[in-house]
């Protein structure tokens, strides 16, 4: 706190510098956790020194009289940055987009039909592909999916990414409070609505920090069948939240 302190009085470069050392292994972690998500072709090493601007950002914004943990506030700052260069890099190839598009929509019709969660099998058929190669187009879209459940809670809400609104039992944050507590209620209320294993993959990797390969051995299968898993919940939780935003 002495440092915090000093710089919050003098607002010194070196002091900016010392803190950005000490707080430096968030950058590692948030980055190794957003990576364990994405392709192999995406490197680390990038993500990390979009993070590493993320954190700046968090310094020079935190405000430490008003009692919040800085390594949460922080985290949501790197991983945003994080991800904005991801949107900004645009390392998904177009052909990717459009077959997520497709597998979004397909999800749509045949649950808006079925009136329940539609199987793997069933997506398949309505998409004309085997369920193998339905697998396949899952881990294609693994970044699409990893961008997009921050995006999530941004349908027709006015901007607010995941990040800023996820719980933090242990730290509360006032100026969140309006926005936060309704989108967390209209995320909640969206995956409520997934099938039981979808909700795991989704609650174990966001809200109770597990990597995907924890996850594997949580549920007893391999950490590529949990990047599955991630990318099919995440395109059905895109499309449940848009219908309960339109209700």
């Amino acid at each position: 706190m002495a440092l915090w302190r000093a710089f919050g009085s003098r607002r010194d470069s070196a002091l900016r510098d010392r803190l950005v050392l000490h707080y430096a292994p968030l950058v590692k972690y948030v980055a190794g956790r957003v990576g364990t998500g994405l392709p192999p072709h995406v490197d680390i090493a990038d993500l990390v020194q979009s993070g590493v601007f993320g954190l700046v950002d968090a310094i020079e914004r935190f405000e430490p009289e008003r009692g919040l943990k800085f390594e949460t506030y922080a985290m949501q700052r790197i991983r945003g940055a994080i991800l904005d260069d991801l949107r900004a890099q645009d390392w998904v190839p177009r052909s990717v987009r459009s077959r997520a598009r497709e597998v979004e929509r397909a999800l749509e019709r045949l649950e808006g039909r079925l009136q329940r969660t539609a199987t793997d099998s069933e997506v398949a058929g309505e998409l004309g592909i085997s369920v193998s190669d339905l697998r396949d187009t899952y881990a294609q879209l693994q970044l699409t999916s990893v961008v997009a459940l921050d995006e999530l809670v941004a349908v027709g809400r006015g901007g607010a990414s995941l990040a800023e609104t996820l719980p933090d039992d242990s730290v509360p944050d006032p100026g969140a409070v309006l926005d936060g507590v309704e989108n967390r209620r209209l995320l909640a209320q969206a995956v409520s609505q997934l099938v039981e294993r979808d909700r795991v993959v989704v609650s174990l990797y966001y809200f109770e920090n597990l990597t995907l390969a924890e996850i594997g051995r949580v549920l007893g299968v391999t950490e590529s069948r949990v990047c599955q898993l991630h990318t099919r919940a995440v395109l059905r939780l895109r499309s449940k939240l848009q219908e309960v935003i339109a209700g």
